[in-house]
């Protein structure tokens, strides 16, 4: 099957769009290089952009299944293993960056990835990464069975926390992006818990998690500012409706979470088979 295609061998268009929003960034990344927009350190440049977009391509591949629910679009999980491996292949190039940037001497490399906490915590979540996109294919699951390559893919929510980690350290000046993306995962996974406890993404469960969601960023904030930069909490808690100041990370989740609200109302999922045979009879 390839990446443009379902498994029918028939072209995917949403797989297609999501291979080109894929190779889009890379590509730009490659233009900025070669045109020296990259600044006077284009490879430390290149290195933040591609973690970046590793992170990124992870947490919507983790999206794929709360928004199959929300909007009834069952054919979004045709695009899920894409973007999974589009994270790692902008992680893998991430971490070949890094290699450049140390001038190709592995035994730095190494020594930096064991000293340097932030590194350490980089690496492993490559390391689960392989592992899951080894492992991602048919094939995969047929020799490993249903089970325990759920319980293997499972491990990709610790790549995730562990990647937001390792992005919210590397943000030093700026973290906003960095807390807005755990703001967003968080999200993710309180609707992911509703609908393992079968509870229906309806609007009020759907203001209730970008809410809850939201709150949470704010605190990861504010700790984050007085544990790192001794910034007292009452001022970040001012901080939060001074707009002058910039837009805070809580907002952006919230506006994250009525965006949901919006797709909830804006499509109408599709009754199940045994609904529509009793509506119809």
């Amino acid at each position: 099957m390839l990446p443009w295609t379902d498994r029918t061998g028939r072209l995917s268009t949403l797989k297609l769009a999501v291979l080109i929003l894929a190779v889009l960034p890379a590509l730009y990344i490659a233009w900025r290089a070669g045109t020296g927009d990259l600044g006077i350190r284009p490879i430390k440049e290149a290195l933040h952009e591609t973690g970046t977009l590793a992170i990124r391509f992870l947490i919507a591949s983790l999206a794929v299944t709360p928004l199959r629910h929300i909007t009834g679009q069952t054919r979004l999980i045709l695009v899920r293993r894409l973007l999974g491996l589009t994270a790692l292949a902008y992680l893998m190039l991430h971490f070949g960056l890094y290699i450049v940037e140390q001038n190709y001497v592995l035994s730095k490399v190494w020594s930096e990835i064991v000293l340097r906490t932030y590194l350490t915590i980089g690496f492993v979540a490559l390391l689960i990464m392989l592992v899951l996109g080894a492992t991602s294919f048919d094939g995969a699951i047929r020799q490993l069975g249903a089970e325990r390559w759920r319980q293997i893919h499972l491990s990709v929510h610790v790549a995730a926390v562990l990647g937001l980690v390792h992005h919210l350290i590397q943000a030093r000046l700026d973290v906003t992006p960095a807390l807005i993306l755990l703001g967003i995962y968080l999200g993710l996974v309180l609707l992911r818990v509703a609908i393992k406890a079968r509870i229906e993404l309806g609007v009020p469960v759907l203001i209730a998690v970008g809410v809850v969601a939201a709150l949470l960023t704010m605190g990861a904030e504010i700790a984050w500012y007085a544990g790192v930069r001794r910034v007292p909490a009452f001022l970040m808690l001012q901080a939060q409706l001074d707009f002058e100041a910039g837009i805070r990370p809580v907002w952006g989740v919230l506006g994250a979470g009525l965006a949901l609200v919006v797709l909830r109302l804006s499509f109408r999922p599709q009754p199940k088979k045994r609904e529509r045979a009793a509506t119809s009879s």
